[in-house]
């Protein structure tokens, strides 16, 4: 199954800006010039001034997702200079996790009777858009998709599809999910994360031993028709794909770039979803070998880590590397490959599967 975007009109839609709530410095782009490299598997998010945002009697009765989301919105709207979204999209794996099993220990410990019910109203998935829309009176269009390790890439897609067809003119894009001791416990017992300190060339060696970590992942991102001083960069098109062949990946690349008046040689790289895992890590390299072999690879999670809306940090990182005119050497997945200047456009390639044989994958395209 083919989800297509190749649209025939000229309308262009740009990345406004983005905020981060991540294991890098919360809310600046000093990640880019100066990175945090995590060193442990249950990797902890650094934690805002959350008062600049959100009054603290409001904050207590939050939970720690439905705070970080709000806090990215506003951030990026702020960066953006935007007042009022036309549309709020939000992708999320998990909903707020915390809040369920604070809910579902509730309800054991108190035997079914006289459960807080905030706990509850808070784990329901779409209660992030529902809560960013409640802060900043926001009316129009209000949708959540859980999609595993697609959900950022179908939130994003909704967004481009509606102002291509001129129904909005600016979304604000989120990507949330958060990670807990008991979750980090349960993947821990299949094998899913690395069970000692996180080596960033060991990551790399995806024929080895697990070497993934977890990152907690709260991403807003405000994309529009309008062109600011401030726009990071176009996003030109995005495909999602399921159990697809190596063979349509490339089809639908020659299809992408020749409905944006480019070739091959015009793709400076691809960010890649390279975890450290190679149970994973290796359908990665098989796509990437079979459909795009010929582009320098970027990667990010040894950066901000896994989770179910990781892959807005691959747009974020392919974003960010475009508006810079640089791609750092650390960013480079092979070491001996040397920084990249004034990129122009870069492929973002995200693969998600738990079952190898029926993965999700999303192909997009950035452009200055």
């Amino acid at each position: 199954m083919v989800h297509q975007s190749h649209f025939t009109n000229n309308m262009s839609i740009y990345i406004q800006s983005v905020s981060q709530i991540s294991v890098q410095k919360p809310l600046t782009e000093e990640w880019f010039d100066n990175p945090i490299l995590p060193k442990e598997a249950f990797a902890q998010s650094i934690e805002p001034d959350y008062k600049q945002f959100i009054p603290p009697a409001e904050s207590r009765r939050m939970g720690r997702l439905i705070k970080r989301a709000i806090t990215t919105s506003l951030s990026a709207l702020k960066k953006g200079g935007c007042e009022m979204p036309d549309a709020i999209i939000s992708g999320t794996g998990l909903g707020c996790i915390e809040n369920t099993e604070k809910f579902l220990n509730a309800v054991i410990d108190n035997d079914e009777e006289c459960l807080p019910p905030t706990a509850f109203m808070q784990s329901t998935h779409n209660t992030i858009s529902s809560q960013i829309a409640i802060r900043l009176h926001c009316h129009g269009y209000n949708s959540t998709y859980s999609n595993q390790g697609t959900s950022f890439d179908s939130a994003l897609l909704d967004a481009f599809i509606q102002l291509q067809l001129g129904q909005i003119r600016s979304a604000l894009v989120g990507g949330h999910d958060e990670m807990t001791p008991d979750y980090f416990n349960m993947l821990s017992k299949i094998n899913y994360w690395r069970k000692e300190d996180v080596n960033v060339d060991m990551m790399r060696q995806c024929d080895k031993e697990i070497n993934s970590f977890s990152g907690s992942c709260s991403l807003s991102m405000l994309v529009g028709t309008d062109h600011t001083e401030n726009t990071l960069c176009r996003l030109a098109d995005i495909e999602l794909f399921h159990s697809p062949m190596p063979s349509q990946i490339r089809d639908s690349l020659f299809k992408m770039l020749h409905a944006n008046k480019l070739t091959l040689s015009d793709v400076d790289a691809v960010v890649a979803s390279y975890s450290g895992n190679p149970n994973v890590d290796r359908y990665v390299g098989h796509y990437l070998t079979q459909a795009m072999s010929e582009f320098p690879v970027i990667w990010y999670k040894h950066l901000f880590g896994e989770s179910f809306c990781s892959s807005a940090f691959g747009i974020y990182v392919a974003a960010m590397c475009l508006h810079k005119r640089l791609i750092p050497k650390l960013l480079l997945y092979n070491p001996k490959d040397a920084e990249i200047k004034n990129p122009k456009n870069i492929l973002v390639f995200n693969y998600f599967g738990w079952n190898p044989s029926q993965p999700n994958v999303s192909l997009s395209l950035l452009s200055i």
